[in-house]
C-alpha cells in the first residue's frame, strides 16, 4: 500500500511538473498562416523545455485574452493596440521581435491598375475610384487596423463604401481565399502571402511604400494584473525570441527564396523589464 501511495504521489509531481512548464501565447493569424511558428515553437521545447500552447487570433482578440489574463503573453503586430495595452497597466512591456511588410494582392489583369501606383494611398484611392472588388480581413486584427488607417490616409471612409468592399470578418487564410475566389484585391501581409496555396489568378502587385512596414512584438500579461499568469515561463520564451538561434530560424525562413520575416530585436531589455 505504502508502495502505491509513493508512486500515485510520483505521477502526481510529474503532472505538476509538466504543467509547469507549459504557457500560453495569444498570436496574430499571420504569424501562424506564415508557417513560422512550426519553426519556432519546436525549438523552444527544444532549448528551454517550455511547450508554448498558441492561441491563433487577431490582435484585438488576442488583446482582449491579454486583458482578460487568459494567456500569458501576446505577440501581435499593431503599435498603437500595443501602446494602449501597456497604458492599461496589461502588459509588463513591449519588446520588438521581427517585421516584414504589407502588400497589395489583386488579379492579375490590375483593372484598377494598382502595379504601377506611386503609393499605397494613392493604389487604395485607384481600386476606390474603379470599385473593384476588395476584400477586407474585417476582424479587428493588425492587418485590419492597419488597412483602416491606410484608407483613412487616403482620405476614404470605408463606411461610404458599396458592395465592391467585402468585410469577412475571418482570418488571413480565409481573407485570401475569399478574394481568390471572388478575383478581388486585398491586403496582406507578405508572409501569409507567400505560404497562400490557393493563388489562383491573383498576384502581388505593390509593395515597398515605407507607411507598408509591418513590426510584430512580444508582450508578457502583467502579472500584477493577473497573479496566476506564469510571468517567469513568458520572460524565458522572450529570452529565447531575442537569441541567436531565433535569429538564425527567423532569418533563415524562407518560400521559395523569399524571406519572410527579419529579425530586429535588441539584446537589452527594455527599461520597463527591468523595472
Amino acid at each position: 500500500m505504502k508502495h502505491r501511495i509513493i508512486a500515485a504521489l510520483a505521477c502526481l509531481v510529474a503532472a505538476t511538473a509538466g504543467h509547469a512548464d507549459e504557457m500560453k501565447i495569444a498570436v496574430t493569424t499571420s504569424f501562424h498562416n506564415s508557417g513560422l511558428s512550426d519553426i519556432l515553437l519546436p525549438a523552444i521545447k527544444e532549448d528551454t523545455g517550455i511547450e508554448v500552447q498558441l492561441l491563433v487570433v487577431g490582435t484585438g482578440q488576442a488583446i482582449r485574452l491579454g486583458e482578460a489574463g487568459d494567456v500569458d503573453a501576446i505577440l501581435v503586430h499593431s503599435r498603437k493596440a500595443e501602446e494602449a495595452f501597456l497604458a492599461g497597466g496589461h502588459g509588463t512591456h513591449r519588446r520588438e521581435i521581427m517585421y516584414n511588410d504589407f502588400v497589395f494582392i489583386g488579379p492579375e489583369a490590375d483593372p484598377a491598375d494598382v502595379a504601377s501606383a506611386p503609393d499605397a494611398a494613392s493604389a487604395l484611392g485607384r481600386i476606390a475610384g474603379t470599385e473593384a472588388p476588395f476584400v477586407s480581413r474585417g476582424d479587428d486584427s493588425g492587418t485590419h487596423k492597419k488597412e483602416l488607417s491606410l484608407w483613412a490616409g487616403a482620405d476614404l471612409d470605408p463606411e461610404e463604401f458599396g458592395k465592391w468592399y467585402k468585410e469577412v470578418g475571418a482570418g488571413m487564410g480565409a481573407a485570401l481565399n475569399t478574394a481568390s475566389g471572388l478575383d478581388a484585391y486585398i491586403m496582406s501581409d507578405r508572409a501569409s502571402w507567400l505560404n497562400f496555396g490557393n493563388k489562383g489568378d491573383l498576384a502581388l502587385l505593390f509593395a515597398g511604400d515605407p507607411v507598408l512596414f509591418n513590426q510584430y512584438a512580444y508582450l508578457p500579461v502583467s502579472p500584477e494584473a493577473h497573479p496566476h499568469v506564469k510571468a517567469d515561463l513568458a520572460m524565458r520564451v522572450e529570452e529565447w525570441f531575442v537569441s541567436e538561434r531565433a535569429e538564425a530560424l527567423i532569418n533563415g525562413y524562407t518560400i521559395n527564396g523569399e524571406t519572410l520575416f527579419t529579425f530586429n530585436a535588441e539584446r537589452t531589455a527594455p527599461a520597463q523589464a527591468a523595472e
